[in-house]
């Protein structure tokens, strides 16, 4: 499956994208199991030969060299992105609704200004999503030290969306559906 940026970002990275529905009991051994079916079959579409990603002591997905990639899940549904070539990939989906408290925390003022909605086309739950997928791409480099996610500032440029931490930037695409928002971030 190709996801297609939101907004317009030149030409769509190649990526692919595979989803694994959670088995009940829905529990996080049926959540690690269906990222991981997800992530194989991406690896696959992508033409890895390697299919198996091991778990870093970190906890964080290993993918093969050549193969950045990424894993999310829900209680219900896993996904993974596997970018060939790329240094670093992050993938979120959230399901869940984000108040208007929690907005005001990881968001700043002019991203909630700028970006949600009436004036700009995204939800809370989309720019949560945003901040994740960056967090996972930025944070395998290296060389960021330790951070957290709402510490990434967001903004568009020429439509697009772009994750920023201390000089470091990363396009966005974000898919939102009525009760999912779905972000991808890709670091060439």
């Amino acid at each position: 499956m190709t996801v297609e940026p939101a907004v317009p970002w030149g030409v769509a990275p190649e990526m692919s994208m595979e989803m694994s529905l959670v088995p009940p009991p829905h529990g996080p051994a049926e959540q690690f199991t269906a990222g991981r079916r997800a992530a194989a079959a991406a690896l696959a579409a992508a033409g890895s030969i390697e299919r198996t990603v091991p778990r870093a002591r970190d906890g964080r997905p290993l993918f093969p060299q050549g193969f950045a990639g990424s894993i999310s899940h829900t209680g219900r549904l896993a996904v993974a992105v596997v970018a060939p070539g790329a240094e670093a990939v992050g993938v979120d989906i959230e399901p869940t609704i984000i108040t208007s408290r929690v907005a005001a925390f990881i968001l700043r003022e002019q991203e909630r200004r700028l970006l949600l909605a009436p004036i700009g086309s995204y939800t809370a739950r989309d720019l949560f999503a945003a901040k994740e997928a960056a967090f996972k791409a930025m944070n395998c480099i290296g060389t960021l030290g330790e951070f957290l996610f709402w510490q990434i500032d967001l903004s568009q440029s020429d439509g697009a969306l772009i994750a920023t931490y201390r000089g470091e930037s990363v396009p966005l695409w974000i898919r939102s559906e009525a009760d999912l928002s779905f972000a991808v971030a890709i670091r060439r």
